[in-house]
This record gives structure tokens, C-alpha cells and sequence, in this order.
């Protein structure tokens, strides 16, 4: 064999072993928007633009339906999905709407979570439990909050409220709790959709009703440990945790009101009225320094976050010519710009201190004619990943001065269709190097790592 012959040979062995093993340094995204539930990719040798034909895919393996995007810990692959009775559907009484978007239906089926081995996507066990789903029937295909790992357990938020913790490397149950039996409430109209979060041995969940609109759980045991506040729309909007000068807060954002909580105790710091509409809180807070940023259909607002004593003041709201209110996605903010997607497809920067608009994008979608236009935004190195519910992945670059695509490639299929046009509207999780992600069908990972790692 010739020494040119050795090295060709040597680099696709390289190739071939970047596919199969993650680097030894590897990140995990054990949450929704990861680690530090930030939208931080941290790993190194990423790649900066795709091969011929885009990123090699490792592995797929099949699943059903359902919104809720994967999470990625120690070599397993956790996502949950719902597979339907074909024979189990049917109209819930007393609850028709005459807009079709709120009409719930009863539907029978299976909520499980499936545990997989990160390598090769080979199923290692399954979780499953009967459901009926009461939610709106046009979006009834599945759960919607990612799994939590924390450790030797792994946590879930059913669309029916079944909060559930099983153990990581067996999948038993170790506790688990029915929210609309225990809190006396029904489920939000599109299912229970914020993902709980882990704050010391507290799992905190944004439940609703009298009372108990935040509930925390030891994480251990089940047990609660506090309930806070009331509201008769829950919404759908995830839970942070804050720092503003010594002071931790937990920002809880229902269907009625942003709320700052201790986190410890429950106990409220301060509250305003946020009543977007449809009860669409869906996004999660973000802040920057002092000021805090929330985002939804027809009430964005920014606020300056006060220490002492705990406070928010509004600076501004979004209307038609401020701001960006987009509707699911999570807006990325840094060094006093927000960078998000809007409604109908299109992508904007805005200037976080006043709202001011310094650019706006169609070119994510280009002539694709979209219903929301989500696209999730994550940060890894100097770059994003855009994923838009086309299914396109999208390498780019944010900056204050325009929006400038490297690359793209489309790596999912859309195999839902709401409001008489197909989406894809389920968070990818991005570890060990590669993306993973899912539609009604499949859970696929894709290498994104750079030839040379």
C-alpha cells in the first residue's frame, strides 16, 4: 500500500469513528435548551459550514407523535412521545368550540418515554402509561416538555399533567404525580406544555388554579414543598431562575401575570399583569444585566429589574412598529440586542433598552409561506444554528449589523399539519457533537463535528 494509499485510508477511519464515538469531552443537554437551560452550545469543534449533501446522519430510530424535543445525558437519549388508539377518539362534553383551534377532544392512547442509547439510537427501555387526551384535538399529537435528567433520575411533564420521575438506568418509577386530579384543574387548552425546572432539591412546576399556580416538589420524594399564586389560564410559558444584585428569584410568567417568587419558599417578591392573547405565554424570560425580556403574540414587553427592594418597571411594549413578538421560540439576547423570530416568517433585531428595530430578515424562509414562522435559536462559539419549522438547519452568523447565513440543510421532515399547513415545531437538543431531534415518525442524529475531531 502506498503512503498516499495509508493516508486516505487513516482519514476515513477518522471520519467513520467521529460518526460512532462522541469526544471524550463531550457536553451533555440534559434539559430543554440545555445545561444551563440558556440556549449555549459550549462544545468546541463544531463545523462551520456542512459537508456536500449536509451533516452525516448517525443513527434514526422510530417513534410517534409528539411536540416535546429530546435530551441528551451520559450516553442515553431520553424523549417522549404518544401513540393513539386508532379507536379511542372522540368529542369531550361540554367542551365544543365553533373555532376548531380551541375544540377538545377526548383521544385515547399511550404517553411513554423512551430511554435510547446515545451510540446507535437502540431503544434501552420504555415507559408507558394509557392517557386520554382532553386538550385541543387538533394539536393533540403528543407531549410537549423535553425530559429533565438530574442525575440517576429522569423527569416528565405529560400533556395531561401526569408529572413523572423515573429512575435513569432502569426506567422504574420512582414517583409521580396526576396535577389535574391533585390541584383540581383541567388541562390548559393545548396540554401542559412548561417544563418544570430543578432549583437545589426542588423540581418546580407551573401547575395553575386556586393557589397553586407554581407548585414545588422535593425531587427526591414528590412531596410538595411550597404552592404560589392563582390564575384561571395557566398559559404554556417556562419558568427561570434570575439574579439581580444578591437577590435569586424564580420569574413565573402564567396566562394572567409575570410573578417573582422565591424560590426556596414560594413566597412573592412582586407581580404585573402580562395578559397576551389566547393566553399564549409560551416563551421563557430572558435578561440581560438589569433588564428582563418577555415575549409573545401581542404583548412583548421589557422591563428594568429593581434589587432593592425586588421590583419591575416597564420600559416599553411591543406593537407594530416596536419590538418582536414571536409566538414560541426563545429569544436570543446579547450585548443589548434581542434576536428572535416573529410572526409570519420573519426574523428581527431589536434594540432590548427601547424596543427600537434595527433589521428584519424574510430570509430564513425566503418564499415559503408559513403560519408562525418559529425558528429556535442556539448559540455555540461565534455562531447560531437556526432551526426554522421548515425543518431547515441553518448555520449564521447575529450581529446588530445584519443577519448572514453560512450554510443550511434540511435534516427533518414536517410531518404535522396545524391549521392546514405542515410544520415542525419540536426543540432539537445538540450534544456530544451532533443534533438530535424528532418529528411524529423519528428521532435522528445528525455529526456536526468538524472532520478533524
Amino acid at each position: 500500500m502506498t503512503r498516499s494509499e495509508l493516508t486516505v485510508g487513516k482519514v476515513l477511519i477518522a471520519g467513520i469513528l467521529a460518526l460512532l464515538v462522541p469526544a471524550a469531552d463531550a457536553d451533555d443537554w440534559p434539559q430543554w435548551l440545555g445545561a444551563q437551560r440558556d440556549g449555549m452550545w459550549r462544545e468546541s469543534g463544531i463545523l462551520k459550514s456542512f459537508p456536500e449533501g449536509g451533516p452525516a446522519k448517525r443513527w434514526s430510530a422510530p417513534i410517534h407523535g409528539g411536540y416535546a424535543g429530546p435530551a441528551v445525558a451520559d450516553g442515553r437519549v431520553f424523549v417522549t412521545d404518544f401513540v393513539r388508539d386508532p379507536n379511542g377518539a372522540g368529542e369531550v362534553a361540554g367542551k365544543t368550540h365553533p373555532n376548531t383551534n380551541y375544540r377538545r377532544g377526548a383521544i385515547a392512547g399511550q404517553e411513554r418515554l423512551l430511554c435510547l442509547n446515545e451510540a446507535d439510537g437502540k431503544i434501552l427501555w420504555i415507559q408507558t402509561r394509557p392517557t386520554t387526551y382532553t386538550h385541543a384535538k387538533l394539536y393533540a399529537n403528543g407531549p410537549r416538555t423535553t425530559p429533565l435528567v438530574d442525575g440517576d433520575r429522569v423527569y416528565t411533564l405529560g400533556a395531561e399533567g401526569r408529572l413523572l420521575c423515573v429512575d435513569v438506568a432502569t426506567g422504574k418509577k420512582r414517583w409521580s404525580r396526576e396535577l389535574k386530579a391533585d390541584y383540581k384543574i383541567a388541562a390548559p387548552t393545548w396540554g401542559f406544555a412548561t417544563h418544570p425546572i430543578i432549583d437545589g432539591d426542588r423540581l418546580i412546576a407551573l401547575v395553575g388554579g386556586e393557589g397553586t399556580a407554581v407548585v414545588a416538589f422535593h425531587k427526591l420524594t414528590g412531596k410538595e414543598l411550597w404552592r404560589a399564586l392563582s390564575c384561571k389560564n395557566t398559559g404554556y410559558a417556562q419558568l427561570a431562575i434570575s439574579k439581580i444584585g444578591a437577590h435569586r428569584q424564580l420569574l413565573a410568567w402564567h396566562g394572567e401575570a409575570l410573578s417573582s417568587l422565591q424560590p426556596e419558599t414560594g413566597g412573592v417578591n412582586w407581580a404585573t399583569p402580562v395578559k397576551p392573547k389566547h393566553e399564549m405565554t409560551i416563551g421563557m424570560p430572558r435578561q440581560e444585566g438589569d433588564l428582563l425580556y418577555i415575549m409573545s403574540w401581542g404583548c412583548s414587553q421589557a422591563f428594568r429589574l429593581q434589587a432593592d427592594p425586588l421590583g419591575a418597571k416597564l420600559l416599553w411594549q411591543a406593537d407594530k412598529r416596536a419590538g418582536v413578538g414571536g409566538q414560541m421560540n426563545v429569544p436570543w439576547i446579547e450585548n443589548g440586542y434581542i434576536y428572535a423570530g416573529d410572526l409570519r416568517g420573519i426574523y428581527r433585531c431589536v434594540e432590548l433598552a427601547t424596543g427600537k428595530r434595527v433589521w428584519e430578515t424574510k430570509g430564513i424562509f425566503g418564499k415559503a409561506k408559513v403560519w408562525i414562522g418559529n425558528v429556535f435559536t442556539i448559540k455555540q462559539g461565534t455562531q447560531f444554528f437556526l432551526c426554522s419549522e421548515l425543518g431547515d438547519l441553518i448555520i449564521a452568523r447575529l450581529t446588530p449589523k445584519g443577519y448572514e447565513e453560512v450554510d443550511r440543510a434540511r435534516i427533518i421532515k414536517q410531518t404535522s399539519v396545524t391549521g392546514g399547513k405542515p410544520i415542525w415545531w419540536s426543540h432539537p437538543a445538540f450534544a456530544n457533537r451532533s443534533i438530535y431531534l424528532r418529528n411524529d415518525r423519528a428521532i435522528h442524529c445528525y455529526s456536526l463535528a468538524t472532520a478533524n475531531e
